[in-house]
């Protein structure tokens, strides 16, 4: 079975990565920032076949060189790790969208370099069940809209995507030959009052944000383009309804609702 290397372990999509590529059988190196960190790190080695195929290394990517010997050896990389936490503040958000802006500009021409078989996954935002233990990236954002926590939501209309779609989509990136460029991974766009109203219409209880946001210019309605994804082959994505209900219970289940 070929052996694979996810970068950032520990993230939304890293981990579920991690996960899926364990339960095809592969070897799996995943890096993360401290492998002694069992209170972060810990949750991956209590996945199915972790103790037999998964090693959990160390590496920084603003480390010259860290990656080297981690990436040495193996017959694919899922690069997801980014130098930029994510908590919900919407400055910061536009570091990360940066950062994996630049990241890909570099990456295509490392590839275009050396002749690397190189595929981009751009999911939109990811919505889905939890496996760490704690609340990441567009989790967060979520719970805290949930609970009413940051004083209003953000107007903004987005494209949202289940993490089991955008996990199928990496492996159909790895694994189809005919994949190539930049795959779109996205299911309805909608803006957050439409998702705040479905959700309190299923679950009334929790102290939802009211207030929108006044800040402009990313509110404005839209379409992804799947139409490349599609004619690979890629099933129906799943609908909003499934992946924040995904989602929702989760966060009851581990006690953050």
């Amino acid at each position: 079975m070929p052996e694979f290397c996810v970068t950032g372990g520990t993230g939304f999509i890293g981990s579920y990565l991690v996960k899926a590529l364990l339960e095809k059988g592969h070897t799996v190196r995943t890096t993360v920032r401290n492998p002694e960190d069992v209170e972060k790190v810990g949750f991956l080695t209590e996945l199915s076949g972790a103790k037999e195929r998964l090693r959990i290394l160390k590496a920084e990517l603003l480390v010259e060189g860290s990656f080297d010997e981690v990436v040495k050896g193996v017959d694919g990389v899922f690069h997801t790790a980014s130098p930029v936490l994510v908590p919900y503040d919407e400055n910061v958000q536009l570091w990360y969208a940066y950062a994996k802006t630049i990241a890909e500009r570099e990456a295509w021409r490392i590839a275009k370099e050396n002749g690397m078989d190189l595929v981009v996954v751009n999911p939109s935002f990811v919505v889905g069940p939890m496996l760490a233990p704690q609340p990441t990236s567009t989790l967060l954002l979520i719970l805290s809209i949930v609970k009413g926590m940051k004083g209003e939501y953000p107007n903004t209309a987005v494209g949202f995507v289940h993490i089991n779609d955008v996990i199928a989509t990496h492996l159909l990136a790895m694994e189809d030959p005919k994949t190539s460029g930049r795959l779109i991974c996205s299911s309805t766009v909608a803006h957050w009052s439409q998702i705040i109203e479905m959700l309190r219409a299923k679950y009334p209880s929790y102290p939802y944000e009211n207030r929108c946001s006044s800040q402009e210019g990313d509110n404005n309605p839209h379409n992804m383009d799947i139409t490349k994804i599609s004619q690979l082959g890629f099933p129906p994505f799943r609908t909003l309804e499934q992946m924040f209900d995904d989602c929702i219970k989760s966060f009851q289940e581990k006690g953050f609702l």
